[in-house]
């Protein structure tokens, strides 16, 4: 009969493998996860050498990419009936030993985290249009309460702070087209099939683009940047997209980590009620214009992240790199 410990080495790979179906800033998966055999811990660590030095220059959505993998560890783990302890940041003398988790026999799993399990593989970001219909409230209080599970909140704007966003959103767009070196880190993420581009199993491919736009009404980010893709369709999208703002009292590491694992809940339990969803980051790339996306009479700190949800096609399975390139089991 096989140990814990052995029996936790076995089942490693298969929960990396769904952890790593999270989403990450242009795909750039910017983690990697360590299994000391003979324990029950695995470490979650981010990887510096994806890190985005001009889009994400203090990591901020660095962490909150690896925080949506670990709340995705974190699911699988439950699934399959074992307890997930996870410690934020356990070691002060490596600021990239993101997390810890300690996989415990018990059974008292989470079945809040167990139910999100089929949504793993369903969930993919949607740059497509979304119907105008609205979004139930009952549904939206549903994901605000995923937010406070993690210690984030959700908040769904009024119609004025929703345009204010919106206007935001558009603002950065036009920073982005002025600055080179954004338009140039962006391009080094994008899969177009051109030679020399990076490899297949990161970033977003040109059948994940989604259409272009007729107008530029919903906040949706096209990464065909030199406008490269042929036969790329164009689409009318919804002329009142339908986001929330994610956010934190406090903008430390530990709260970008807290914010991507709500993050993923949000988007995970709005797959399995029917929704599509995208996640929208652009104003909050540009300091000047991340303090204005949050409501001044509002009680949240931070804004971390704005979601658009509607009703719509789900988005395509975008790649990820095979577990034996992140997984290192010592």
């Amino acid at each position: 009969m096989l140990s814990i410990e052995q029996r936790i080495t076995a089942v490693v790979p298969s929960l990396v493998e769904e952890a790593v179906t999270a989403p990450s800033m242009h795909n750039a998966q910017p983690w990697k996860f360590v299994h000391r055999s003979g324990t029950n811990l695995l470490s979650l660590y981010g990887d510096p050498d994806r890190a985005m030095p001009v889009g994400d220059p203090d990591h901020r959505g660095l962490h909150i990419g690896c925080g949506a993998a670990l709340l995705n560890l974190r699911v699988a783990a439950a699934y399959r009936g074992w307890k997930p302890l996870a410690q934020l940041l356990p070691d002060h003398r490596d600021p990239w030993r993101l997390a810890d988790v300690r996989l415990e026999e018990s059974g008292n799993t989470d079945p809040q985290l167990a139910d999100l399990h089929p949504a793993l593989r369903l969930r993919h970001t949607s740059r497509y249009p979304f119907a105008e219909e609205a979004v139930a409230p009952e549904i939206l209080d549903e994901l605000s309460a995923a937010a406070l599970l993690e210690g984030a909140r959700l908040i769904v704007p009024g119609v004025w702070h929703a345009d204010a966003v919106l206007d935001l959103v558009h603002d950065a767009e036009l920073y982005e087209s002025a600055n080179e070196a954004m338009r140039a880190e962006i391009i080094t993420w994008t899969r177009t099939g051109k030679a020399g581009e990076g490899p297949d199993a990161e970033g977003v491919p040109s059948y994940a683009f989604g259409p272009r736009q007729h107008g530029v009404t919903a906040p949706v980010r096209d990464f065909d940047v030199p406008r490269s893709s042929r036969d790329r369709a164009s689409a009318t999208f919804e002329e009142r997209p339908q986001i929330a703002l994610l956010g934190t009292r406090s903008d430390l590491a530990a709260d970008w980590l807290r914010a991507g694992q709500a993050m993923e809940r949000i988007l995970l339990q709005a797959t399995l009620d029917g929704l599509a969803t995208s996640v929208i980051s652009q104003p909050l790339e540009w300091p000047e214009l991340r303090h204005l996306t949050r409501d001044p009479n509002s009680t949240m700190g931070f804004v971390q992240m704005i979601i658009r949800f509607g009703y719509g096609p789900s988005g395509p399975e975008t790649p990820r790199r095979p577990v034996t390139e992140i997984l290192e089991i010592i």
